[in-house]
């Protein structure tokens, strides 16, 4: 862009360098022919007012194309903006289902494992009356057996005396 811009003030320079110098040649007084009408009037400055003209129209068009891309730039910001809180708003709205989600889940794997536990529990229970009766009975068939001996070692040792 520097030099874009360096190139184009040398040529600008070198216009008015060259008018200056023919400033004479410019402001001499010419006949023109506009097509209806002729007129007398110094040629160059005609064309040094046009290539004016022509240069103001030119610099007016670069502010109009600027500011366009400056607007749509400033457009396309804006709908990138837009998509970036979209974006961010569908991502919360994702993890928040997820959170409910994996939430839900973990419920129903506690209430499985407080039902596990609770039948874990009654299955223990069970198990525990089992034993005990068990138990129970061995210790009444022991206390049966240790009794018929007793019995058979009374009579034994009353029918030996």
């Amino acid at each position: 862009m520097y030099l874009r811009t360096l190139s184009i003030l040398v040529v600008l320079g070198a216009l008015i360098a060259f008018a200056a110098i023919n400033w004479t040649a410019i402001v001499s007084p010419f006949t023109l022919s506009l097509g209806i009408a002729t007129v007398e009037a110094p040629l160059g400055l005609v064309l040094l007012g046009l290539i004016g003209l022509l240069t103001l129209l030119f610099l007016i068009y670069i502010v109009f194309l600027q500011s366009l891309s400056l607007l749509e730039s400033r457009r396309q910001a804006r709908e990138l903006q837009n998509q970036r809180e979209i974006a961010e708003q569908s991502e919360a709205s994702r993890f928040s289902r997820l959170y409910s989600f994996l939430e839900v889940e973990l419920q129903k794997l506690a209430l499985q494992n407080e039902n596990g536990q609770a039948a874990l529990l009654a299955k223990l229970d069970e198990l525990e009356s089992r034993l005990r009766s068990t138990v129970e009975q061995s210790a009444n068939s022991l206390a049966a057996y240790m009794g018929e001996i007793d019995d058979k070692l009374e009579k034994a040792a009353g029918g030996s005396s």
